[in-house]
Order: C-alpha cells, then structure tokens, then sequence
C-alpha cells in the first residue's frame, strides 16, 4: 500500500463536518505525513535537496575556496555555506513544484477533495512539508560546512541563520507552488529552475561583490539570493546585518503576498479538476 493510499484511508475516517478547524491540525498532519514519506522514499529528491548540495558545498570549496579566501580576506565558507543552503531550499521547492503537477494530472489532488476533510489541509500540509524540509536541509549543509571549517562566530547567531533560509524559502515556495498549480506544463518550473541557477552564479556567495563588472554590482548585491547569502554571512561573523536582513525580509514576505492568493485558488481550481 501506497503512501497516498494511506493517507486516503486515514483521512476518510474523519467527521463529514470537514469545515469544523478543530479538524484542520490533525488532517495538516496526516498529508504532512503523506509528503515527508514521499520525499523520503524518492532516491532521486532525496539526492537533489540533500546529497548533490552537500557535494556542491564540497567542490567549491574544494576548486574556489583559496582563491576566494585570498581575494576577499574571509574565508570563502561563509559565502559558499549560505549560498548552496539557499540553491538547496530553492531546488526542494521546484522538486515539490514538480511533483505537486503530477499529482494534479494523475487525478491524486482530486481524489483528495472528494474526501471529507478540510479544505485548507491540502494546501496547509505542503507549506508544513517545506517548513520540515528546509530545516533539514538547513542543519546538514551547515553541518557539512562546519566540517570543512565554518564556524559561527556568536553561537547564539545560529538559530537566526536558521531563521533566515526558512523565511526566503517560504516566499520562493509559495511563488513556485503558484506558478505549478496554473501551469499545465513542467516547463516553465523548468525555467525557474533554470533563473535560479543563473542567480547562484550573479550572487554574492559564489564570488565576493567586487568581483564583477561595475555595471552589474547592484544587480548582485539587491538580488533576492545575496540578500540571504549576506545576512547569513554576518549573523555567522557576528557582524551587523540589518541591511540585507530587512532586504530578505521584503523579498520573502512580498513574496508571500503576491502569490499566496493565486496559490490558493490555483490549488483549489487544480484540485476540483
């Protein structure tokens, strides 16, 4: 038996009266359930949301992380650390992205909604499963970037880096589960996909912002990407990180804003096709 099919017994326990909240948390729970086992059981997300990032961190580090050091005089971990943490929580997000369509064309999301339960649990429990999943990825790349030599220089600084890709990751979760619902093709989550890695290479974690051109200096240094890349950076330093912070907390929560509604009723139109 299937993840899905489990989920589907479970959920269609439940009371009829699915607008009731007090039966939102517990059926949130059971679809969080169903995700995080998907995920799990998927060798190949499990290798791009974990396992290729981690190797990424590595070869940077490995190839560029001399150099960088040298040309910057800081060490070159504490741009690379955040960035691939940032290119992990984006890359999770499009793989959910990727897997949210399917199940729309594989009728999965409609078989969902005929059961009794309450309608914001669909949408609620993948926002619960990226939560879930950045953190997780979150904790291993800094792990494996401690191992190679990172270190956080005010210890107490290590629950706000973890705050930071988790509120960036939010935001890009919501606009790309935006883009799937309404596209009836992979492409143009395809295309984001590739935007992204465009970002990682114009971005102040592969290289310092000195580095480029002068023409393109503002457009790395405000780009949504560094703004995390450089908040991470100075929460680890201990330096202060108001600017990019405040930067990052307008792009996610703008984010938010913007694509939060057409999430919802793309989900929901997706959902009763």
């Amino acid at each position: 038996m299937t993840g899905a099919d489990t989920a589907v017994r479970e959920l269609a326990t439940v009371h009829v009266d699915t607008e009731r909240w007090r039966y939102l948390p517990p059926q949130t729970l059971v679809q969080t359930g169903r995700l995080l086992r998907r995920w799990r059981r998927d060798p190949l997300t499990t290798a791009q949301i974990l396992v290729f990032p981690a190797l990424l961190l590595v070869m940077l580090n490995t190839v560029l992380g001399r150099q960088i050091s040298s040309f910057s005089g800081v060490d070159a971990l504490y741009g690379s650390v955040p960035m691939v943490t940032v290119v992990s929580v984006m890359s999770g997000s499009l793989a959910g992205a990727v897997t949210l369509g399917r199940e729309r064309d594989a009728g999965l999301l409609g078989r969902f909604w005929a059961l009794p339960v309450h309608r914001a649990s669909g949408l609620l429990s993948r926002l619960l499963a990226e939560v879930a999943r950045i953190v997780l990825c979150t904790v291993v790349l800094f792990a494996v970037g401690m191992a190679l030599g990172f270190r956080f220089h005010r210890p107490a600084a290590a629950l706000a880096v973890l705050g930071v890709p988790l509120l960036y990751g939010i935001g890009f979760a919501t606009m790309v589960t935006a883009v799937a619902v309404f596209s009836a093709k992979t492409f143009v989550v395809e295309a984001i996909s590739l935007g992204s890695s465009l970002l990682m290479f114009f971005s102040t974690g592969f290289v310092p912002l000195a580095a480029y051109p002068g023409w393109a200096q503002p457009i790395v240094a405000h780009q949504p990407m560094s703004t995390a890349i450089d908040s991470m950076r100075a929460l680890a330093l201990g330096e202060p990180a108001r600017g990019p912070l405040w930067a990052t907390v307008g792009w996610s929560v703008g984010a938010m804003v913007v694509f939060a509604v057409p999430a919802a009723v793309g989900f929901r139109r997706a959902s009763r096709q």
